[in-house]
């Protein structure tokens, strides 16, 4: 539905409010504590010691949210300075249980017995007893403005302000809507996220049933997160209220092999003897150690929480393992709840929460941030939203509910002819794309159910059926006039077993890359076989298999194993599951068919590019250009992996082109594709500055080429920062560009045509939570581009979004926290469906040339998110989408054996780093 406002979830100071200060105490590491800290860190690495220049405080963190929830800590690194401090608390925490925490932190630094005196060296140098908590005042809107413009909060606020604001919404009247109530409790600081969070106590309730009858309980609460953020450009920061659900386990946990599972934890007795009985939710993990069992993090055998003698006081791990729900209302003075994860299976509770209930909750959790803070002002629709791309594919024409027979009819007729339109352009792009040696496929199947269903889609899709040309077991051919088509069908067979010896799986590290290598080379000499048989090689391997639940451990999915033998015989891969066996509906069979055929011709190459109706105002020779980082850290599975990788869209060229720092010049898409599968990251790419110097090179050398041609250049924000750091808030300066440790340029240095957007998406909550405005309790969702109504006639930053997606049926005032009265006067709630809102898509507008009009520009790159192959509307503009899918390729997998809580407050994905917050991970020495 088409609204003219949009809301934001977002705070900003009110002028009129005066200084926001907090009187607290604060405690900060004394400045000597430095080399005797180093010293004991380095102590007994003997290769290298000199590279360990910061002292880790992650895990002292971790044991504060578990035993001390009430101490804020404002970073996951804390400067070793007087001036600067660590903690902060309204009332003195009491200095000697200070004192016992921390050395239990210099016992986890050098647990070893041989290491004991040097140990208690330190620890006397340190003379902890002359630590002393200081009464100050912090001005909560500390900031400074950098030279693009943007404000820059003082570090120690992303953790400390957020928090303060929490703590006033935890003191309002619990949250009511329809005559029930909901209480919102908060929780220990953040971990290496910055930000504050709350989520309802006690645990809501759903039932189901289940097949055989019965019925399942599941528990899940709201959450509320509040985040410091600012904005490009904008001199001024800003809060971020966002809501959504947490899920909580009942039965049995599913123990990573490495990492923890979260624990919320509240108690009605200190945890450490002689400290304060906590007001928060503490939080601890789970963790499974070999050969040991289930333990609380940290509490192994000379463990911090041992050493406290905290182990002994918390539930049982073990018990608590095997029974999620037992603490849940209350046992032994202590209530416990454990994180669900999807690595634990299905939940009865859907994610999300649905607009009107989140602007419910959200304008109820504002009162307290009256009278410091007002919301932002609201975005309006942009002028140029009228105008969309021009389509190459035609929509189906609706069927209204009061359709008579014939004009049901009538309708249904033309919308054959609107089908056969447009898999007649479809074709033609198809064979635009692979040229005059036609498409071959090859299907390796496990059903004839998907094998007729991938048959169908193809002809459906590209119009083929009175082409056919050849049917049979193992071949289906067509001759249309522009284009041949060639199926070639085989059985998976063995090639889709689980990795590993019988049932056996095999073990993290040798053993699986063994195992992955001989699969893949298997795959490769079979794919080599066939191709000998029905000559040349195909473009694309669809792969019928098993889906993750099927094998016993991640481990023995060999979808990685196949797609890199598929890549080792000149090919793309795309998968589909195979069907359930309690005959799974037809038409959901034929719509993942289609989707994966779909999928299959976009790795190709075949690409419907939005082509905008802006007229003049965009040069008719634009080049699109996307830069990406394929990236991942070392795990038990894979190597580390960094790769920058560029992506062109030229409107002369019927391919999309790709190339990274490795190759000479630009190849076809799905080659780039294949030359990214199973790579992993050089020894010189290591450290921090050699990949921001490869990046810088890589972003150089490419601009270089293209300084002649009409270019624009789409920037991934949470993506491209971390190793370019020019694309932080901070960083940016309009109509300046600085590429690695370069210096500041004007951007036509690098060229008269050239133009450079930063996308940045709500990953981190990172921008706000939105709603359309549709009356005063009830938000509605709306595509378009949007202008903030502040901005003035010179604005550089602008908002997209799109509609519900087609797959996602729920009414925008659902609920799942309380009941509400729907249409026909009946109470009702859904917790049991999965909530999704669309992200709110930000366009910085950092690199324009003079007479450049922003709001046009910002309407280009918004077209770019409707392409005409895809049936809703993309999360980024189409060459960044085209960017991000090359992960699927060089990262086939997350960790499997690791599990992080589940994002409460979210729908949309998370990223490694935050644009504005101080990415700080250990002691700044």
């Amino acid at each position: 539905m088409a609204y003219d406002r949009v809301i934001r979830a977002a705070y900003v100071p009110n002028p009129d409010a005066g200084p926001f200060v907090l009187r607290c105490h604060a405690l900060a590491f004394p400045a000597r504590w430095r080399e005797p800290l180093l010293e004991l860190f380095r102590y007994g690495k003997k290769k290298n010691p000199e590279k360990f220049r910061q002292v880790p405080i992650a895990r002292l963190n971790a044991l504060l949210r578990a035993v001390a929830p009430d101490l804020i800590s404002v970073g996951a690194k804390a400067a070793l300075d007087e001036e600067r401090p660590w903690l902060y608390t309204t009332n003195p925490y009491p200095l000697p249980v200070l004192t016992s925490l921390i050395n239990a932190y210099l016992w986890d630094m050098q647990p070893n017995p041989e290491a004991f005196s040097h140990l208690e060296r330190t620890a006397q140098s340190l003379d902890l007893d002359s630590l002393t908590w200081k009464p100050i005042e912090v001005d909560l809107w500390a900031h400074e403005v950098s030279p693009g413009g943007t404000c820059v909060p003082a570090d120690h606020l992303y953790r400390l302000l957020p928090e303060i604001l929490a703590s006033r919404i935890a003191q309002l009247p619990p949250y009511e809507y329809c005559g029930e109530k909901v209480q919102f409790v908060q929780v220990a600081p953040l971990g290496q996220d910055n930000g504050a969070e709350l989520m309802s106590w006690p645990p809501l309730s759903h039932t189901t049933k289940t097949k055989d009858g019965d019925r399942r309980e599941w528990n899940y609460s709201g959450v509320i997160r509040i985040s410091l953020r600012t904005s490009p450009f904008s001199p001024v920061p800003r809060i971020h209220l966002s809501a959504g659900v947490r899920r909580w386990r009942r039965g049995p946990v599913w123990m990573p092999a490495k990492g923890g599972v979260s624990t919320y934890l509240r108690t009605r007795t200190p945890l450490v003897p002689g400290a304060p009985t906590p007001t928060r939710f503490a939080v601890a993990q789970l963790t499974w150690i070999p050969e040991v069992g289930v333990r609380w993090r940290h509490g192994g055998p000379q463990g911090m929480l041992d050493r406290l003698s905290v182990v002994d006081n918390l539930p049982s791990p073990e018990v608590l393992a095997k029974e999620a729900e037992r603490w849940m209302d209350g046992l032994d003075g202590f209530q416990a709840a454990v994180v669900h994860h999807t690595m634990m299976g299905p939940h009865g509770v859907g994610a999300g929460l649905m607009p009107s209930e989140r602007v419910r909750l959200l304008e109820w959790a504002a009162q307290a941030l009256e009278p410091d803070l007002v919301r932002i002002a609201d975005l309006r629709r942009s002028a140029l939203t009228s105008r969309g791309p021009h389509k190459v594919v035609e929509p189906r024409l609706p069927v209204k509910k009061k359709a008579t027979d014939e004009q049901r009819t009538e309708i249904e007729a033309r919308n054959e002819e609107i089908d056969r339109r447009n898999a007649n352009a479809r074709r033609a792009s198809v064979a635009a794309a692979v040229g005059k040696q036609g498409l071959r496929v090859r299907l390796l199947h496990q059903t004839d159910r998907t094998r007729d269903a991938i048959i169908a889609a193809a002809e459906r899709s590209l119009n083929l059926g009175e082409f056919r040309r050849e049917t049979g077991s193992t071949t289906w051919s067509w001759e249309a006039p522009d284009l041949t088509v060639h199926i070639h069908v085989d059985p998976l067979g063995g090639l889709g077993a689980p990795l590993g010896t019988g049932d056996k799986a095999p073990k993290r590290g040798e053993e699986t890359d063994a195992a992955i290598a001989k699969r893949r080379r298997e795959v490769a000499a079979a794919l080599d076989e066939l191709a000998q048989q029905t000559p040349p090689a195909p473009h694309l391997v669809i792969v019928e298999l098993d889906g993750k639940d099927k094998f016993s451990a991640r481990r023995t999915d060999p979808k990685h194993a196949i797609r890199l033998g598929c890549a080792d015989a000149g090919c793309v891969s795309q998968f589909i599951r195979t069907p359930g066996t309690d005959e799974e509906e037809e038409d959901d069979l034929a719509h993942r068919a289609a989707a994966a055929w779909d999928d299959g011709l976009r790795q190709v190459g075949v690409r419907f590019v939005p082509v905008h109706s802006l007229d003049d105002a965009i040069p008719t020779n634009l080049n699109q250009l996307a830069f990406w980082l394929v990236k991942r850290r070392s795990n038990d599975q894979f190597g580390p992996q960094f790769t920058p990788v560029a992506i062109l869209i030229r409107p002369c060229q019927n391919q999309i082109m790709g190339r990274t720092p490795d190759l000479d010049a630009w190849i076809p898409y799905p080659d780039l594709l294949r030359a990214l599968t199973g790579e992993v990251r050089d020894e010189n790419l290591a450290t921090e500055q050699q990949q921001r110097d490869v990046t810088a090179a890589f972003v150089r050398h490419t601009l270089y080429h293209l300084r002649g041609e009409p270019t624009l250049v789409l920037t991934h924000a949470q993506n491209m920062r971390y190793r370019w750091s020019w694309l932080t808030n901070p960083g940016l300066v309009a109509d300046r560009i600085q590429i690695g440790d370069g210096r500041l340029q004007q951007l036509r240095t690098h060229g008269k045509h050239l133009r450079i957007v930063r996308v940045a998406t709500g990953a981190r909550h990172e921008t706000p939570q939105w709603w359309a405005e549709k009356s005063k309790e009830e938000g509605g969702i709306s595509k378009g581009l949007w202008v903030p109504e502040d901005a003035g006639d010179h604005g550089r930053v602008f908002y997209s979004t799109v509609e519900k997606a087609s797959t996602h049926t729920l009414s925008v005032d659902a609920t799942k926290l309380t009941h509400r009265l729907n249409a026909k006067g009946k109470l009702e709630i859904k917790p049991g469906k999965n909530a999704w809102n669309p992200d709110l898509l930000e366009f910085a507008m950092a690199g324009l040339q003079p007479n450049d009009d922003p709001e046009t520009w910002a309407m280009y790159v918004h077209q770019q998110r409707f392409s005409d192959d895809y049936r809703d509307a993309l999360g980024l503009p189409l060459i960044l989408h085209l960017a991000e899918l090359t992960n699927e390729y060089a990262l086939p997998h997350e960790d499997p054996e690791r599990a992080e809580p589940e994002e409460g407050t979210s729908e949309e994905g998370t990223s490694e780093e935050t644009a504005d917050s101080p990415e700080q991970l250990t002691f700044d020495l």
